[in-house]
Parts: structure tokens; C-alpha cells; sequence
């Protein structure tokens, strides 16, 4: 064998075993952007679930409020439509958590939600009858324990959204994430008012009182 045929195959092996490297090297990047795009994934769908559960109390708060606050119609309304505003949003980003619109028109719906239940917990401080009422007690303590779930559920989605694009960021990752279907960052769940994902709404402090 030549020397110049052995220097061809030493090239050759060199260039294979390069090819195979960042094969290797793409091969778990891809991966790992995977991975971590199933976990937001995922804890998006636990927000899903404990959100859905709040939907379905909020029927039953207004229900029970309407006996003592007849007259509150408009506020007890605005409470139920924007209840189906945030149940619609809800729908739309939990079919894809990843479209960046989706997530901000649900986290704007959630806020406008939030707003109006705690402008009922407010008006129900003037109902002496409402606030020690069997069945609104046994609703807000259900209440704050679903919020309590969501705002645990929003915080490990933005860890698990912060982790990804993390990687997505890191070399050699950056240098090839768009090639592989992951050109962009995932959005965090926020709020104009960031407490709010921080600290669920206290439902119970208001009948505590």
C-alpha cells in the first residue's frame, strides 16, 4: 500500500470519526431540546387540569352569591364571562403551549378572571350572611386550594420553559437548533402583575376576616 493511499484512508477515518462526533454531539443537543420541550409541555398540562377545576367551582361561587346579592347582577355576569374567556383561552394554548399568542392570551384572560373573583370576595365582606354560608365556605376553601395548585402549576411550567431555552441558547446547541425545529424561545406564563403567579389569589383571608 502506497503512502499516499494510507494518508487517503488516515484522512478518511479522521473525517468520519469528525462526521460522527457532531453527529453525536446534534444527536443529544436534539434531544435534550426535546426533552425539555415535553416537560413544559406537560406542565402546561397540569396548569390545564387545576385551571379547570377552578372553571368548575366559579359556576357554583356565583350561584350561591346570587342568593345574597341579587342586586350585584352586573359584577356576578362579568365573573361568568370571564370565566368562559379564560376557559376558551385555556383550550386554545393547551392544544399547543408552545405558540407564544396562545399562552399571552391566556395568561391576559386569567388576569381579567382573577380580577373579577376578587372583586366578588370584596363586595362579600358587606354580606355578613354570605360570608358564614355553609355552602360558600365549603366553596372558597375548595377555592383557595385550587388556586394554590395553579399558581404551583405556573411556577414549575416557567421553570421547566426557562430550562429549555437554556439549552436552546447554550453552544453547540444555538448553532443548529433552527435546523432541527426549535428556531425560537418558549414564552413564560407572566402577568402584567407578576404576584399573581406568585401568590394564588387568598380567597380564604377574605372570609377569614
Amino acid at each position: 500500500m502506497s503512502t499516499g493511499m494510507i494518508i487517503g484512508l488516515v484522512c478518511l477515518g479522521i473525517l468520519v470519526v469528525a462526521v460522527l462526533a457532531i453527529i453525536g454531539i446534534v444527536w443529544s443537543s436534539y434531544n435534550s431540546l426535546v426533552r425539555w420541550d415535553e416537560e413544559a409541555n406537560n406542565g402546561f398540562a397540569d396548569i390545564n387540569v387545576a385551571c379547570k377545576m377552578r372553571y368548575d367551582l366559579i359556576p357554583n361561587l356565583v350561584s350561591v352569591a346570587k342568593q345574597f346579592m341579587s342586586h350585584e347582577r352586573e359584577t356576578l355576569e362579568a365573573v361568568i364571562a370571564a370565566r368562559n374567556g379564560a376557559q376558551s383561552s385555556l383550550s386554545a394554548a393547551a392544544a399547543n403551549p408552545g405558540d407564544s399568542g396562545a399562552v399571552a392570551a391566556f395568561a391576559q384572560a386569567e388576569q381579567a378572571l382573577s380580577g373579577s373573583v376578587g372583586r366578588i370576595m370584596a363586595l362579600a365582606e358587606a354580606y355578613p350572611e354570605l360570608k358564614s354560608d355553609t355552602q360558600m365556605v365549603k366553596l372558597q376553601d375548595e377555592l383557595s386550594t385550587v388556586e394554590d395548585k395553579i399558581a404551583r402549576a405556573r411556577e414549575q411550567f416557567n421553570d421547566q420553559v426557562t430550562r429549555f431555552n437554556q439549552i436552546r441558547k447554550q453552544l453547540p446547541t444555538v448553532l443548529f437548533a433552527s435546523m432541527v425545529g426549535f428556531s425560537t424561545d418558549r414564552d413564560l406564563l407572566e402577568f402584567a402583575d407578576q404576584a399573581q403567579i406568585e401568590k394564588a389569589v387568598d380567597v380564604g383571608a377574605m372570609f377569614d376576616s
